[in-house]
């Protein structure tokens, strides 16, 4: 067996289907242009279609194999309507990526009600709904990966965790709930913990200078993340070869949260 091949079985998704939340922008949209590149045929879900079609055209212009389907996942009913349409496109999916998310956070004494619940639909009911919806699936046909993206206010308060944190900590949560349920038929659920990344979603923090580079000093490598740097985690984490990682959290970090 050549290196090649060795590499290809631990790691190739030729042959799978992956639907990627938020996959138009950010991590998300690294993720799922990691997945395509691998060989899995990925349905990227968010709002806006202009970001859409450019990750698709961009994805399609390398010889991978995308769509897009514009969702709204902030209600039930978008969340549905989504997953029917993506789940239409290429086939039930093997690996479910969850990635959309609002972060929404103003102080604790400001929280009000509609934050709350926006933020919950958003970052931990959508997820438990395709969860729902496509975990048994996954089970019944003994193969499934479900990855959520979830963030350091899973585990540490700071800049105004407010919802936003009791969001991912819930969807942490939900992961392993997720694994007991169904790891035993062949599905692992696990999440993908960033530290400081610039992406659209940072936006408040990454316009100041200062903050920037106080959080890059918190790491051990000296530097903010990218996108670009949950390429790896994610294929492994998609893929054969992470069979028996399952209920996990793995921070793609740079140290920042054990510094």
């Amino acid at each position: 067996m050549t290196s090649r091949d060795y590499l290809s079985d631990l790691f190739s998704l030729d042959g799978l289907t992956a639907l990627v939340t938020g996959g138009s922008s950010g991590i998300g949209r690294a993720i799922a242009g990691a997945l395509a590149r691998a060989g899995a045929s990925v349905v990227v879900v968010a709002r806006r279609e202009s970001e859409l079609a450019a990750t698709v055209d961009e994805l399609t212009a390398d010889g991978a194999r995308a769509a897009w389907v514009s969702g709204d996942l902030g209600t039930r009913d978008g969340v549905r309507t989504a997953a029917e349409g993506a789940a239409a496109v290429f086939g039930e999916p093997d690996i479910l990526v969850n990635s959309a998310g609002i972060n929404l956070r103003p102080p604790m004494s400001e929280l009000d009600e509609d934050v709350w619940d926006a933020t919950m639909a958003v970052n931990l009911e959508a997820p438990y709904l395709l969860g729902r919806r496509f975990g048994p699936g996954m089970a019944e046909r003994g193969y499934g990966r479900i990855i959520h993206v979830t963030s350091q206010q899973a585990h540490r308060a700071f800049v105004n965790s407010g919802a936003y944190g009791v969001s991912k900590g819930a969807l942490e949560s939900l992961a392993r709930s997720q694994a007991e349920a169904w790891s035993p038929y062949g599905v692992t659920c696990n999440t993908l913990v960033p530290g400081f990344v610039m992406t659209p979603l940072n936006t408040r923090l990454s316009s100041d200078p200062e903050k920037v580079a106080a959080l890059a000093a918190r790491t051990m490598v000296g530097r903010n993340g990218l996108a670009d740097d949950f390429a790896g985690a994610a294929v492994f984490l998609a893929g054969r070869s992470s069979r028996y990682v399952t209920g996990q959290s793995v921070f793609v970090d740079g140290g920042f949260s054990v510094h």
